[in-house]
This record gives C-alpha cells, structure tokens and sequence, in this order.
C-alpha cells in the first residue's frame, strides 16, 4: 500500500503479507449515502465500510451441513488467491505466468480454470483482495478519528501510506491501472470509496464548514486529489520524501478547504 511517513506503516500486521490472505470485502450499501447529522458521521463511516467476507466454511444456512466439495472448491480458490497475489506483489502481473501459479500453488489447471477463466480474471480476483483490506484499513482509521474533517484526514493519509506497501504499490497502483485500463481502474476505486467520502463529507457540510449542494463534487475532486498523491507515492524512487510531501500537500489542501 515501506512504511515510513507520518502516519505509520503498512506492514506484516497492517496488510496482505506475504500469503496474500483477504482481508474483508468492500462496497458501499444504502447506509453509505450522505447522513443527516454531523454526529451520524461515524455511524456512516462504519457502515459505508467493507462488509464482512463469508468464509469457505460458512456458506450453509443455519442447521445445514456445509456441502464438502464446496468447501474443499472454496478452499482451492483462497489458496490461489493467496500464491497469486504473492507472486504478482513480487514478479509484477507480466512475469507471473499462470503456469508458475499452478507449480506453487499445487492444483492443477482444471482447478484453476473452473474459478478463473483467465489470468486476468485470477488477477481481478487478486485485486478485490487487496482493496479489500486497503479499505478496511482506511474505515479503520476514519473511525478512530475525532470528527468529520480529521476522519476525512485519517483516511487519506492512510491511503497515501498504504500506496508504499509493497504489495498494494504493485498491485495496486502499477500494474492495475494498466491491465484494467484507466476508466474501469477508477470505477472499480469509485464504487466503494465514492459512497464513504460523500458520507463523510455531508457531515462536514452539516458543521457548515461546505455547502450541501458542493459534497457530490467535492467527494470526486478529493477521491481524483489523494489518488493521484497515491500513484506519485507508487512510482517514486523515494517514496519516504513523496509520503512526506503527499502528507502536507493533503494537510494543506484540507485546511484551506475546511478550516
């Protein structure tokens, strides 16, 4: 998402590790819409936040047995999942072969084509992980926040931070923009945080420090704003100096904005 800046690192403990384990799934729900009180603006956070993944072992409804074969296909997929985004955090999408997943993985092609049809597909799958858990992470710091604009300061400098972890830099911010495109990058980026910002934002509007009317756009300004900072922290030869500089650039742009 290594971990220098002054908000922390990203790193054994914090994100994917080595593995590549999931963390919890995103997306906004109808709770991520704007609330309607500045003291609703944690409750909004929390609940425009990744929803809980269902494991391979929970898939039954209540009293049913879970059926083995599910279990043991669900459980073939986190393991590719796992040595895939290993590899492609590590060799980069190009020079990761899908031949080489299989080899670590210890599965066999059938296996691996009746979950991803293709090595785009594996890596799509790859990506939600990661997003996953880059927006877990960020909610998470959000919450802790005291207030609306530090919530909204929280989660951007957790963003910028995380764009120095290994694995989210690679995966994230370098090959994906490239293997998706740019258009269907952001609109994957849009669906879950568009909804979190808007939240977090039309409480600040309720402090009167925005006007109502200017949270849709400021919600993609801003979204456009730290992911560009994050994309200058991904390619940086420096990445401690870009960090520092994306921080203050993220402090002053909030405090001319909301005071």
């Amino acid at each position: 998402m290594d971990q220098p800046g002054t908000t922390g690192g990203r790193d054994a403990t914090g994100g994917p590790d080595a593995t590549g384990e999931p963390g919890t799934t995103g997306g906004p729900d109808e709770a991520g819409q704007p609330g309607t009180a500045s003291g609703d603006w944690r409750e909004a956070v929390r609940r425009a936040g990744p929803a809980e993944r269902v494991g391979p072992g929970e898939r039954a409804t209540p009293g049913e047995r879970v059926n083995r074969n599910v279990a043991r296909g669900e459980a073939t997929r986190g393991q590719l999942i796992a040595v895939a985004t290993r590899m492609f955090a590590e060799r980069g999408y190009d020079d990761t072969s899908i031949d080489a997943v299989l080899r670590e993985a210890g599965v066999s092609r059938g296996s691996l084509y009746h979950h991803f049809p293709s090595k785009e597909a594996l890596f799509e799958a790859v990506v939600k992980e990661v997003d996953d858990n880059f927006g877990a992470q960020t909610v998470a710091a959000a919450s802790r926040a005291d207030g609306p604009v530090a919530a909204l300061r929280a989660g951007f400098l957790t963003t910028i931070r995380l764009a120095g972890d290994p694995v989210v830099r690679q995966i994230v911010f370098i090959d994906a923009p490239r293997v998706f495109g740019w258009e269907r990058w952001r609109s994957m980026d849009e669906e879950y945080a568009l909804g979190l910002l808007k939240s977090v934002l039309q409480s600040i509007a309720d402090e009167g420090k925005t006007r109502p009317e200017l949270v849709d756009t400021l919600a993609h300004v801003l979204l456009a704003a730290v992911n560009e900072v994050a994309l200058l922290v991904a390619r940086s030869d420096d990445q401690e100096a870009a960090m520092q500089a994306g921080a203050d650039t993220i402090d002053e742009l909030l405090q001319r904005l909301f005071g």
